[in-house]
């Protein structure tokens, strides 16, 4: 999962191949809530791993739940239909409605001291309606705060059932759903009918409650106007084990990219004609956009037919969450497209609608926006300007507006705060990447180049680390081709150059954080010794061993960026490369700092020593036939003797920066 500030989505041409979904958030947090209510246990496969799933872990264990995590896989041992915790419980719900709304219904109704808040947004969003419903069935709620929205605090109820429950329909079909999952617990003696008052909005979230709940053995009945019935007598009871479909509504992203892009398309897996779950309909509005589309029990495979995309009108009540990806597809069709009945949009997250609407003006397109309605203009190629899209810790719109990056005018698209996406879907920008192809000269890359001990490498690793880019560390290459050489016993020199050459060029190596890997093989101490940068030093000036490294270098050159670092990156390498920084520091003020490295580790050695082999080593890679140590012709140089990392670093993202079409925004 990205964990940067903001992400730099270079422009991108096409994409095919598979995608596996993860979970379901609207099921997963369903089914977590619905194990804990029943006696027994129950096992949850393939569940969503996000913040969410996270919060309502969290809770059930606070209640006393028996939580046992493996991977994808849960085992909740429920608890029966009462509260095991009988202390004070704080629960911070984060910005989780999924979690929130059910779990306070429940907890009102099964009674006891209680305290639920969230991020500031959710103390932002309404929750009124479902208090509301909740006092007139004799629950104790207060509010901490402001008047309609958390923080709250529960006691205990004196229920009163005899009346049917009123709760409104037309801000959130959570509030529905909550009292839905609550009511069984107390429903022993009489039927308990709830009416929805006004629109009912969002049905198809409604649907999967009802769904889930009949697996869990609540027969809950849909009457005429508005009226849902929980029969007498009702009693959950475990399903024994239980599946969660892949997210319908993370399936869009994927679905508008097949309908966007040419190509044989993209496979969507974990999620298809069977699914519960009413955003899978997003299909249809897909399909009437120009997508083609072929769909199995549990996959989908989707690619472009019409093109530009049709413009497209309508309600879009059923499919609120799905409905914002066709808002930015909406840039790649022939007229202006408008969605309508979407005022939920504005009590989500964010308000989904004023921000669709400033993140899409950005991009250069003309929108209008009304209370629950958007209407959007298509981008001619002329027209799109680079935009860094504010998320609002929104993880739909980061999501949504990745589509962007296929832009017809081959622009940058920045994401900001990326790592909002783990509110459903931690590894979207991954998933995304892994389909996605543009040319290798598309792929941004900084390079830092250097002597030995200048620190190119620390600061390459921070660096690729804060942009989110791959790392390459050149200089490890030729220590693994040394350290590999001298394992099957060639000689170092030039009469073995063709032998190391046709080895290097078979090197199965891998980068995982600070560990280096030979096969299965992790060679991170190994390559690290004194010794092993001389051996380095050796090989590096056989030209047929650089030759055979060439291709692996160029290799690296991934989506979503590169930095590299080593002694000809921005030279030879990455002659193009977007900025190239030398970085040096004295002689004496590098020894200072390998002396402290060595001694640190058990090393005895001298300074004298270790700045007499350090300018021996410059001499030669400055005066070797092949690629000499030398900075760019273009390259920024950096001299951090008496630098911190950190300020190093900084300067490095304020040049970078400034190369961006988003505008040279300092980072210290």
């Amino acid at each position: 999962m990205f964990s940067t500030a903001f992400l730099d989505l270079p422009p991108l041409q096409t994409a095919s191949g598979t995608v596996a979904l993860p979970g379901s958030k609207s099921i997963s947090n369903r089914v977590l809530l619905l194990s804990a209510l029943c006696e027994g246990t129950t096992v949850v496969h393939d569940l969503l791993d996000s913040d969410d799933t996270r919060v309502m872990l969290a809770a059930l264990r606070q209640l006393g739940c028996g939580v046992q995590l493996q991977a994808s896989t849960v085992t909740i041992t429920g608890l029966g239909g009462s509260a095991q915790n009988h202390a004070s419980i704080a629960f911070f719900m984060g910005n989780a409605g999924t979690a929130m709304r059910p779990l306070t219904a429940a907890l009102a109704v099964l009674g006891g001291d209680y305290t639920l808040s969230g991020v500031p947004r959710m103390h932002e969003r309404p929750i009124g309606d479902l208090v509301d419903a909740l006092r007139l069935l004799g629950c104790q709620i207060d509010y901490l705060g402001n008047e309609g929205f958390p923080p709250l605090r529960i006691g205990k109820p004196a229920l009163q059932l005899q009346a049917p429950i009123r709760v409104r329909g037309d801000v959130s079909s959570q509030f529905l759903t909550a009292l839905l999952m609550a009511l069984p617990l107390v429903a022993h003696d009489q039927d308990i009918a709830i009416d929805v008052v006004g629109e009912l909005i969002s049905k198809p979230y409604i649907d999967i409650t009802l769904n889930l709940l009949a697996r869990y053995g609540i027969a809950v009945r849909s009457e005429h106007d508005g009226r849902f019935v929980i029969p007498k007598g009702s009693h959950y009871r475990s399903p024994g084990s239980i599946h969660v479909e892949a997210d319908a509504s993370s399936a869009s992203y994927f679905i508008g990219l097949g309908a966007i892009v040419s190509g044989p398309g993209i496979r969507i897996e974990g999620v298809g004609a069977d699914s519960i779950q009413g955003d899978i309909r997003f299909v249809e509005a897909a399909q009437a956009m120009g997508a083609l589309v072929e769909k199995g029990p549990n996959w989908l495979q989707i690619s472009r037919g019409q093109w530009p995309l049709r413009a497209i009108a309508g309600d879009f009540n059923h499919i609120p969450d799905a409905a914002m990806t066709l808002a930015v597809m909406a840039l790649y069709a022939d007229g202006p497209s408008e969605l309508r009945n979407i005022a939920s949009w504005r009590v989500k997250e964010t308000d989904r609608i004023a921000a669709m609407a400033t993140q899409l003006r950005k991009l250069g397109a003309q929108v209008e926006e009304g209370p629950d309605w958007l209407r959007i203009h298509p981008l001619p190629q002329a027209q799109w300007k680079p935009a860094s899209i504010h998320t609002y810790d929104d993880h739909r719109i980061a999501m949504c507006f990745s589509l962007a990056a296929f832009n017809p005018a081959a622009i940058a698209v920045r994401i900001e705060d990326p790592k909002c996406v783990a509110k459903t879907f931690p590894d979207y920008f991954e998933a995304l990447f892994s389909v996605s192809q543009t040319m290798p000269g598309a792929i941004p890359v900084l390079c830092v180049d250097g002597p030995t001990a200048s620190g190119k490498g620390t600061l390459a690793s921070t660096l690729a680390s804060q942009l989110g880019y791959h790392f390459l560390d050149s200089g490890a290459l030729y220590r693994i081709t040394a350290y590999a050489a001298l394992q099957v016993g060639l000689a170092l020199d030039e009469a073995h150059a063709d032998a190391i050459a046709a080895l290097a060029a078979t090197l199965d190596i891998r980068f995982a954080g600070e560990r280096v890997w030979l096969g299965t093989q992790d060679i991170s101490d190994a390559i690290r010794t004194e010794q092993a940068g001389m051996n380095a030093s050796a090989v590096s000036s056989l030209g047929a061993v650089r030759a055979a490294l060439v291709g692996l270098q160029h290799s690296f050159r991934r989506l979503p960026g590169l930095v590299a670092d080593g002694r000809d990156m921005g030279t030879v390498i990455f002659a193009d490369a977007t900025l190239k920084v030398y970085l040096t520091a004295s002689a004496e003020r590098r020894a200072e700092r390998r002396h402290k490295q060595l001694i640190s580790k058990g090393i005895s050695t001298t300074l004298d020593t270790l700045c007499a082999d350090l300018q021996a080593r410059d001499a030669r890679d400055t005066q070797r036939a092949v690629a000499p140590l030398k900075p760019a012709q273009d390259a920024k140089l950096l001299d951090n003797s008496e630098l911190t990392v950190e300020s190093s670093v900084t300067q490095v993202l304020n040049w970078w920066q400034s190369k961006q079409p988003f505008g040279a925004t300092s980072v210290a």
